[in-house]
């Protein structure tokens, strides 16, 4: 479990450890020296750059200044907190954020996960698990941008005589006619036009809408798949576009056609 050191090195509080500039940047923020210098030590020794920094203020000075790959945020902190900070970050950044905290009530989860945290650990926790989730939420930050860079290139989807224009955020009916969608529906049928004829899970649906600021989040995907079928479905009943899966997710069956 983690334990703290009674005196950390006053050098930790704000300064990178040196490491080679390849390896992954990863900030901590945490009020408490001894947790900071606890973390600087354990991530730095296992292929990451380590920053760690106090407070809101501290954080935002740094991403100033230096590329971030992620953050592990505590919850519990003085002035500006944790999900302030984190409701913050998404507003202007896709950076990774695992949130830590000493509660473990459900619904400070997920007010964190719904305010864009990626991933939430309670304290007392491993340092093993946070390594493994930092590592985790790294190959998966990875992998979008690679999506994201190729999606970047598409300038529609078309599929059984529809057409969704990705550049306008528009869908037109085989008849030519526009069908209204709203953000959350968008980006759903993108992440679905982008992987075809593929199971999805809800985690991955999540991660392909937010490549399209999509305010989806895990328990709303149900919902916003059901309205989405309402309007593309001919029989929202026996849907012959997105199935369900059971047990494992949503598949787009129809065939699609990329136009870059």
């Amino acid at each position: 479990m983690l334990t703290t050191m009674s005196e950390p090195p006053a050098s930790v509080a704000g300064a990178a450890v040196p490491a080679p500039a390849a390896w992954p940047h990863v900030v901590a923020v945490d009020d408490d020296a001894a947790i900071r210098a606890l973390l600087v030590d354990y991530l730095s020794g296992n292929e990451l750059r380590v920053s760690a920094v106090a407070s809101g203020r501290e954080l935002s000075e740094l991403l100033a200044r230096e590329t971030v790959d992620l953050v592990v945020l505590d919850v519990r902190l003085p002035g500006e907190d944790g999900m302030q900070i984190a409701r913050r970050l998404r507003e202007g950044s896709a950076i990774p954020i695992l949130m830590l905290t000493g509660r473990a009530e459900e619904a400070d989860r997920v007010m964190g996960l719904e305010l864009g945290a990626d991933d939430y650990l309670t304290k007392p926790f491993s340092t093993r698990e946070l390594l493994a989730r930092i590592r985790a939420l790294l190959r998966r930050a990875q992998a979008q941008a690679s999506v994201a860079d190729a999606m970047a290139r598409v300038r529609a989807y078309r599929f059984a005589g529809w057409e969704l224009n990705v550049g306008l955020r528009r869908l037109k009916n085989p008849q030519g006619a526009l069908v209204e969608l709203t953000n959350g529906e968008f980006s759903l049928l993108a992440a679905f036009l982008c992987a075809p004829q593929r199971t999805l899970s809800r985690d991955q649906l999540l991660d392909l809408s937010r490549l399209h600021n999509a305010e989806v989040y895990d328990r709303s995907i149900d919902v916003q798949i059901l309205r989405l079928r309402r309007k593309i479905e001919a029989d929202p009943a026996r849907p012959r576009f997105i199935v369900t899966q059971r047990g494992a997710g949503y598949v787009f069956e129809a065939g699609v056609e990329v136009v870059r």
